[in-house]
């Protein structure tokens, strides 16, 4: 089988699409908690603790001489990713909860065979005699 066609078919499975538009979806979604963060959460939060805006919070590790690009340790905008993060681990966390409770709902089929007890084959549950060695089945 040449490169191709196994890429082709690795790439077409069910599972490749999915997870694709997985990512698609959750870059999406990492902008609008991304956005809730910085532009809902963190205004309270820094008026709350007297007017701060953590986005801007830093410690100047060296100044440079002529203004432009100090060498700064940014601990604002790390609260705000670390808050980031746990909002989305915590949405991931429901969605999974939700997805194993819809799976423990789902019962198993009804089984709709049943084993021969003379010659262990396979029958449908309602026959009285096994068609593969004739046995009356009770």
């Amino acid at each position: 089988m040449g490169m191709i066609s196994e890429f082709k078919e690795f790439a077409v499975k069910g599972n490749v699409v999915d997870m694709a538009v997985g990512v698609i979806i959750g870059g999406a979604f990492g902008k609008i908690v991304s956005s809730f963060v910085s532009d809902v959460v963190m205004p309270p939060i820094g008026l709350l603790l007297g007017g701060a805006d953590f986005s801007k919070l830093a410690v100047v590790l060296k100044e440079d001489p002529a203004g432009k690009a100090d060498v700064l340790l940014k601990y604002g905008a790390f609260i705000n990713y670390c808050i980031d993060f746990f909002i989305i681990a915590f949405v991931i966390f429901l969605a999974v909860k939700a997805m194993n409770r819809l799976k423990k709902a789902e019962a198993p089929a009804a089984p709709t065979t049943k084993e021969c007890p003379k010659c262990c084959s396979s029958i449908p549950l309602n026959a009285t005699k096994c068609p593969n060695c004739t046995s009356d089945i009770g």
